[in-house]
C-alpha cells in the first residue's frame, strides 16, 4: 500500500514537472515570437531591468546643467551605459561609442557615476581627453546607479523607441556590437 502512494505521489510530482516545463516553454516560445515581431505591448510589459521590461524612468543634470529625462527620449533608440573615468573597461569602449554615437541614429546617455569621482575637473578632462559629443549625465548622488541596480562598470542598456530594453552587458562593449544590437532594436 505505502508502495502504491508513494508510486503516485512521485508520477504526479513528475506529470506536474513536465506539464509546467511545457507550458513555461510555450510562454517563452511566444514571448519571443512577439518581441522578434515587433507585438511587444507595453501593457504586458513591467518596469524592470530585464530584457523586454520598460527601463525605469529617471532625470539627471548633464555635466553643462541641463537636464535628461529618460522617458522625454521615447520614439528614440537610447544607449543607457554607466561609466566613471577611472575605470579601465570604461576608457577603452570610450572611442568605440563617440564612433557609434557618430555613425548611426541613437541617442546616447552615459551615466558618470560622480560620487566616485574624484572632482569634476577629472571628468571635464576626461571629456576633452576622448573628444566625447553624446551627452554625459552626472549622478551626483549614485541615485540612478542604485535604481539600475549596478554592480560592474561599465554596464549598458539598449533602449528601443518604445522604452523597452532590448540588451543589456555587464563591461565594456566594442563598436561591433554596439552596431549589432542598436540593429536589432526598433
Amino acid at each position: 500500500m505505502k508502495k502504491w502512494i508513494l508510486i503516485i505521489i512521485v508520477s504526479s510530482m513528475l506529470g506536474w514537472t513536465t506539464y509546467d516545463f511545457v507550458i513555461s516553454d510555450r510562454k517563452i516560445a511566444n514571448q519571443t515570437e512577439n518581441v522578434e515581431e515587433g507585438k511587444n505591448d507595453n501593457k504586458e510589459s513591467t518596469i524592470g531591468l530585464e530584457v523586454n521590461n520598460i527601463a525605469p524612468d529617471f532625470q539627471l543634470p548633464t555635466i553643462t546643467g541641463e537636464n535628461m529625462k529618460l522617458s522625454d527620449l521615447r520614439g528614440k533608440r537610447v544607449m543607457i551605459n554607466f561609466w566613471a573615468t577611472w575605470c579601465p573597461p570604461c576608457r577603452a569602449e570610450m572611442p568605440d561609442m563617440e564612433k557609434f554615437h557618430q555613425d548611426k541614429d541613437i541617442v546616447i546617455l552615459a551615466v558618470n557615476l560622480t560620487e566616485t569621482e574624484k572632482s569634476l575637473e577629472d571628468v571635464e578632462a576626461f571629456l576633452d581627453e576622448y573628444k566625447l559629443t553624446f551627452p554625459i549625465v552626472m549622478d551626483k548622488n549614485l541615485e540612478v546607479a542604485n535604481l539600475y541596480q549596478i554592480q560592474p562598470i561599465p554596464t549598458t542598456y539598449m533602449v528601443d523607441s518604445d522604452g523597452i530594453i532590448r540588451y543589456r552587458a555587464f563591461g565594456a562593449l566594442n563598436y561591433d556590437l554596439m552596431v549589432q544590437e542598436f540593429e536589432k532594436m526598433k
